[in-house]
């Protein structure tokens, strides 16, 4: 041996990713072991955010618990109440109105896109492309501002409501929703063009993070990843609620599961989406203005007005408010197709007013997990562009 030339070095270097790195999304820390470049184990290290949402529902009725659920998911906040409301009302037996039902569409189906929108963007800007950033922004802002003329609210809207809506859609709102919805093809066509035929863009994203269809489903995937691998499930169309089934709509799906495909798989369900209001919006038209709320009085919320003039009515609104509602004794699994996969709420109850127990199946829980099969042998950089294409949320993922 040679011993004037310097010995190869054989050991791994440990290197933390996170928990405020901005490409982390959030307080994700990555527990890294590097070959030089090379990626030789990534352990994802969570509970940064963990705020006991499952337990804190324990000591609130259930009306109470909906503030929470926006939280969770919160690129996506009425999509988890809209999950939340349907369990509650599994339970309760309730048959909500279909002018409700059709609104509670169009409103999930705004959020979608606006979650898209906003994995978009910050996909693009963690892997160098600006300008998508500004672009998909331009059209999630006219979705806030929907969210808002509806609930008053912009980041956290709260328009769901046990048994219904909180309201009748305001005055302007089916315009500016059409205009939305005639606009957002063309829009879309900017992203399209600056990303899908992009040779840098493709660089850093065909090949990598590749998961088949058979491995997506032992990892417990769902929604946009599992698609993105081939594997054809949509709730919305093989489970469907609150009138999904009336719907015409395409289930978009990948090859090669990878990091491009699943950009491909979430560019087509905006306009999916963005196809479904379409048709809801119509649907809406069609229906009983006013016609929003169940019928059962020990559930929905009397109109305000006349809690003002009708003391049966007061005494209802205070019942509810202070005594909550109470489910009967019993337990049910309710699921929806959120923006980044299935979002489940299991819920029991033992008669009170309060969740006995309440367990969510949060989608991005399930695809961190999967950090480590994803990225060994890749180098540093495509770590980056893993945590990107899984579009979590933390708080999402902790609760």
């Amino acid at each position: 041996m040679d011993i004037t030339q310097p010995m190869p070095r054989t050991e791994t270097m440990l290197l933390n990713l996170g928990p405020q790195h901005p490409s982390t999304h959030g307080v994700l820390r990555v527990l890294l072991e590097l070959d030089g470049e090379l990626i030789v184990s990534a352990d994802p290290d969570i509970g940064y955010l963990h705020r006991g949402i499952e337990k804190l529902c324990e000591y609130r009725t259930l009306h109470k618990c909906m503030p929470l659920m926006n939280r969770l998911d919160y690129l996506a906040g009425e999509q988890n109440n809209f999950g939340f409301c349907l369990a509650v009302e599994k339970l309760l037996g309730v048959e909500v109105p279909k002018r409700a039902q059709y609104i509670r569409v169009m409103i999930a189906e705004f959020t979608r896109i606006a979650s898209h929108l906003f994995w978009l963007g910050t996909h693009g800007h963690d892997l160098g492309a600006m300008t998508p950033l500004f672009y998909a922004f331009r059209e999630r802002e006219k979705i806030m501002d929907l969210c808002e003329m509806v609930s008053g609210a912009r980041m956290f809207p709260l328009y769901f409501r046990i048994g219904g809506l909180a309201a009748d859609l305001p005055e302007g709102f089916m315009r500016a929703a059409g205009d939305f919805v005639k606009s957002f093809p063309r829009r879309w066509k900017d992203y399209d063009t600056l990303l899908t035929q992009n040779e840098i863009w493709k660089e850093r994203t065909v090949g990598v993070g590749v998961m088949n269809a058979e491995e997506a489903l032992d990892w417990g995937w769902s929604g946009p990843m599992a698609r993105g691998s081939g594997v054809d499930w949509d709730l919305r169309r093989d489970n469907p609620y609150s009138s999904y089934e009336e719907f015409d709509f395409e289930v978009p799906l990948g090859k090669n599961g990878d990091t491009y495909d699943r950009y491909l798989v979430r560019m087509q369900e905006m306009l999916q989406a963005n196809r479904i209001v379409e048709q809801a919006l119509k649907k809406i038209e069609e229906t009983e203005p006013g016609d929003i709320k169940a019928k059962d009085p020990k559930v929905s919320l009397p109109p305000k007005d006349k809690v003002y003039t009708d003391i049966a009515a007061l005494i209802n609104h205070f019942l509810i408010i202070q005594d909550g509602i109470r489910p009967p004794q019993g337990e049910v699994y309710q699921c929806i197709e959120a923006p980044k996969g299935e979002m489940g709420f299991y819920l029991v109850s033992d008669g009170g007013p309060q969740a006995f127990r309440l367990k969510i199946r949060g989608p991005s829980f399930v695809v961190l997990a999967a950090t480590d099969k994803l990225c060994r042998g890749r180098l540093l950089s495509d770590l980056i562009a893993v945590i990107g294409t899984m579009d979590i949320v933390l708080a999402d993922v902790d609760r």
